[in-house]
């Protein structure tokens, strides 16, 4: 009976822990950032496609986002815009691997990265 009762109680811990662990990994926040290493013409194309699928007016001159001016931070507004639209799923930050998933906020000044 003991050994029974060991047995379920390692049994009700081991899925305890499991559902706490997958609770913690989705419960993190993730943004979609533009790799440094990235060429000006896949950052413009990067800007092209994912302002192609969601609303960039934030990058408008004037808009919250717009400076600096400039393909890494343009790009990177996009990359993450276009990121958490389609559900924060890491193949949505892949940008023919020029997205970079981050665990900090690269939020600045009143640029709030969603």
């Amino acid at each position: 009976m003991a050994g029974k009762l060991s047995a379920y109680v390692s049994l009700i811990m081991l899925c305890f822990l499991s559902v706490g662990t997958l609770r913690f990994v989705h419960a993190q926040k993730t943004w979609c950032v533009a790799k440094p290493s990235s060429s000006q013409a896949i950052l413009l194309e990067n800007i092209n496609f994912a302002c192609s699928q969601v609303d960039c007016c934030r990058l408008q001159q004037g808009g919250p986002c717009y400076s600096p001016d400039n393909a890494i931070n343009h790009a990177s507004v996009a990359m993450n815009l276009y990121f958490q639209s389609k559900g924060r799923n890491t193949w949505n930050c892949n940008f023919k691997n020029s997205g970079l998933l981050t665990l900090s906020d690269p939020s600045y000044g009143g640029c709030q990265y969603a």
